[in-house]
């Protein structure tokens, strides 16, 4: 089970490859298993500071393995399902960033957009495929795809199940960078390693939570527990480092997160 996800450190920005390259790292119980399992290891690694996630071969992840869902389907499947949902990436509190390499679909597409930034290949295929398989919007897409893109961009891609590139993705707003294919590990590394160095990983926690929680919650009360928040700031010793590294003109040393 180890080898169905990659895990390589290095200067401070952890590596996960899905590692199933012969069918497009496409997602099973076991493989997302391993994938959790070390996103919370990685919380606990004073040594982590970002995460990027990745897919091994031409694909991301080509969405739910059909093998899987041809046992459901016929009532043979017998896997014990992980508890923690697929949204689980969002409660992790370092940065995730997605760099999606080829096809991304489905499953896949939901594991790339519940990571906090994602950078995509130009040439990426990307689709929802849903409705073409006589299933829903699955794991929350019908509620981020409208926050990203807008409700008109989000009927398009979710009623169709079109396939789409990497540079629609960037053209529509659904990623945060296109880069060609050869490039893109190369960059998203480079941007984790600018986060892991200039930003303070209790800063980036705090505002991860405040990212993703007041999505749902009114102007006023994201307003009001920010304040909350910034006066709990000024007493952790990150505010302090923060301000004394600007003054003195000097790569900041921000402690681990606690």
């Amino acid at each position: 089970m180890s080898d169905l996800v990659l895990s390589s450190l290095d200067e401070s920005v952890l590596t996960l490859t899905f590692n199933r390259p012969d069918r497009l790292n496409a997602w099973t119980d076991a493989m997302g298993r391993r994938y959790f399992d070390l996103l919370e290891e990685a919380e606990r690694d004073p040594d982590v500071r970002v995460i990027v996630v990745t897919g091994a071969g031409k694909g991301f992840c080509a969405g739910a393995d059909f093998q899987t869902l041809a046992a459901l389907q016929d009532g043979s499947y017998d896997e014990e399902p992980d508890k923690r949902p697929n949204t689980h990436p969002t409660t992790i509190r370092k940065p995730i960033i997605a760099a999606v390499n080829g096809a991304c679909a489905g499953l896949g597409m939901v594991h790339a957009l519940v990571c906090d930034l994602v950078f995509t290949a130009a040439e990426a295929k990307w689709t929802t495929a849903f409705a073409r398989r006589g299933l829903v919007a699955e794991y929350g897409l019908a509620w981020i795809l409208p926050k990203l893109v807008g409700q008109a961009k989000s009927m398009d891609l979710l009623l169709s199940g079109r396939t789409f590139s990497g540079a629609e993705a960037g053209e529509i707003g659904l990623v945060n960078r296109v880069v060609p294919g050869e490039r893109l590990l190369e960059e998203a590394t480079a941007y984790a390693r600018e986060l892991a160095v200039h930003s303070s990983p209790a800063s980036m926690a705090v505002i991860k939570r405040q990212v993703w929680g007041d999505w749902q919650a009114s102007l006023d009360d994201s307003a009001s527990e920010a304040v909350r928040l910034m006066l709990e700031s000024f007493g952790r010793p990150d505010f302090a480092e923060g301000v004394a590294s600007f003054l003195e003109r000097r790569i900041p040393a921000f402690p681990p997160l606690g």
